[in-house]
């Protein structure tokens, strides 16, 4: 029996010839019913995602960058239904830390033929994310890095708003990792990472799987310019836990309270400032679709 394959697609994200051409390539392959939902906005994509399984669905595509891919994750978490993603944002991060290429043809392909697996999501205050979280000077650098920027500069729109953001407060935070606590004190940002390249391209937790069933965990108390230069040098030339202000560990639940609200962010989705996080890691949340040749 042919599969009924679905489509969820962000209207305003572009990759190769367009949803005309994926609607062509899918049609090419042996589908029964093909339910095709278009969004204007990532947020929306939840309730289509929901419809799409509600029909039936044993596929679903989805079309977008990291914030829609974080929508329908969280939509899709749990229940066993493969998705497939078609990497059409800015910066891609889930896809590409999977071997996802930026290519219509092929990531069309690794959806119909590519092999399932079960990967790890994190859920954050009630939402799931399939990249990272964070809150402090890290959230506040990803949403000044306005969608606009970002599709000009790439990369470096991420440079950009993280040097405005350099200056910013330390913060009290109280973080518990698996009950006990593991850091108390003024810090600038808290991250927590399901894969090991977030924003940026910036590799920030080295030994990160989407499949070994944990967070990590970091926290960082760098202050200024030249604290935040030291940090990032760390980063970029090999591994973010030397660096003198940052400590980074792994966990399965965490907590943290913040002495001043502060805006957090799921795969670079903004959301309102709080007081208090909790987190955990859910293994094997979502199924995907992946390259043959695809390390974790």
């Amino acid at each position: 029996m042919s599969p009924t394959v679905a489509v969820v697609a962000h209207r305003k994200k572009t990759l190769g010839a367009g949803l005309d051409r994926l609607r062509v390539l899918i049609t090419e392959q042996n589908v029964g019913d093909l339910l095709w939902y278009e969004v204007p906005k990532s947020r929306k994509a939840p309730k289509k995602v929901r419809q799409a399984l509600k029909q039936g669905a044993d596929l679903v595509f989805v079309w977008g960058g990291d914030g829609m891919v974080q929508r329908c994750s969280d939509a899709m978490a749990g229940t066993g239904v493969p998705m497939a993603i078609l990497p059409a944002g800015t910066a891609n991060l889930f896809a590409t830390n999977l071997g996802i290429p930026v290519d219509l043809e092929e990531s069309v392909r690794i959806g119909f033929h590519g092999r399932r697996e079960k990967l790890d999501l994190g859920l954050l205050n009630g939402e799931h994310f399939a990249v990272m979280a964070g809150a402090g000077f890290e959230a506040e650098m990803i949403a000044d890095a306005d969608g606009q920027a970002k599709r000009r500069l790439g990369k470096l729109s991420y440079v950009k708003a993280a040097v405005r953001h350099v200056g910013g407060p330390l913060v009290p935070m109280k973080i518990k990792v698996d009950g006990t606590t593991w850091f108390e004190g003024d810090a600038s940002c808290l991250l927590l990472g399901n894969v090991s390249r977030i924003a940026g391209g910036i590799d920030a937790f080295d030994d990160a799987r989407p499949d070994d069933g944990w967070l990590e965990v970091g926290v960082s108390t760098a202050k200024g310019p030249i604290q935040w230069a030291r940090v990032l040098g760390k980063m970029a030339a090999g591994r973010s836990d030397d660096s003198p202000f940052v400590r980074i560990t792994r966990a399965r639940k965490v907590s943290a309270r913040f002495g001043a609200p502060l805006t957090y962010e799921l795969d670079g989705g903004e959301r309102e400032a709080t007081t208090r996080l909790k987190a955990e890691a859910v293994p094997g949340a979502l199924t995907l679709c992946l390259p043959e040749t695809a390390t974790i």
